[in-house]
């Protein structure tokens, strides 16, 4: 079993920028990668970027290339997404999830943390 908690999301104008954590505890040695999702109201859940556990390989979706860093500290067991130049349709609540396959489906992920949120005014 993997827990993951999130911390860092808030109110932020557009143009902003907000930094995300993602603290893992418990079984972590099968973990493969790390994503970050996000979920606005009345849409799917989305991905938004992922990492390499062991290596720090950074994948990330279109809608946040350039704006976006996904890093992790190992020793901190801590995922982090640094999130600048926000926009509105940013909004939304941001799940980290653990998965022991390298894999972008949300499918594919069987931990998550609780969700935290984030909204960007324009």
């Amino acid at each position: 079993q993997v827990q993951l908690i999130e911390s860092g999301g808030g109110l932020v104008q557009a143009g902003g920028s907000l930094g995300l954590s993602c603290t893992t505890r418990g079984r972590t040695s099968s973990t493969v990668f790390i994503g970050w999702f996000r979920q606005a109201p009345g849409k799917e859940r989305e991905f938004v970027a992922a990492i390499t556990w062991s290596g720090g390989i950074p994948t990330y979706a279109d809608p946040v290339k350039g704006r976006f860093t996904i890093s992790r500290d190992n020793a901190k067991n801590t995922v982090y997404l640094q999130m600048n130049t926000l926009k509105p349709e940013d909004t939304a609540v941001y799940y980290c999830a653990a998965s022991p396959r390298y894999i972008t489906s949300y499918a594919g992920y069987p931990y998550w943390g609780q969700g935290t949120q984030v909204t960007v005014s324009s």
